[in-house]
């Protein structure tokens, strides 16, 4: 059975940084991608940044690029997302996400969709201040 539990939210100022961990329970943890995706009260669950399986390959939201980084520790079975530069729109409750192999073989396999990922974590709120 596959769980993800995240780490890492709070409270922070804008302009503060966090850094979200997801600890991975998968014995092949380096067959998933990993993503982050977020939810703010009353919108839906949007991508925020995905790492591929293999390869390692990194996406971005358009409105996280150059300020969030994703990565992924194969031996910890964890995924992080460093995020710099927050501001109070980042506010949300994040998730962290897996998506198994067998959606792709492909190297640089992601989804910016929450329906391409089987396995969620229940979520680590990030509140920015002004």
């Amino acid at each position: 059975q596959v769980q993800l539990v995240e780490s890492g939210g709070g409270l922070v100022q804008a302009g503060g940084s966090l850094r979200l961990s997801c600890a991975a329970s998968i014995r092949t943890f380096g067959s998933y991608t990993m993503g982050w995706f977020r939810q703010a009260p009353g919108k839906e669950r949007e991508f925020v940044a995905a790492i591929s399986w293999i390869r390692g390959d990194t996406y971005y939201a358009d409105t996280v690029k150059g300020r969030f980084t994703i990565s992924r520790d194969n031996a910890k079975n964890t995924v992080y997302l460093q995020m710099n530069s927050l501001k109070p729109e980042d506010t949300a409750v994040y998730y962290c996400a897996a998506r198994p192999r067998y959606y792709s073989d492909s190297p640089g396999d992601y989804s910016d969709s929450p329906g391409g990922y089987d396995y969620w974590g229940q979520g680590t709120q990030v509140t920015v201040s002004s």
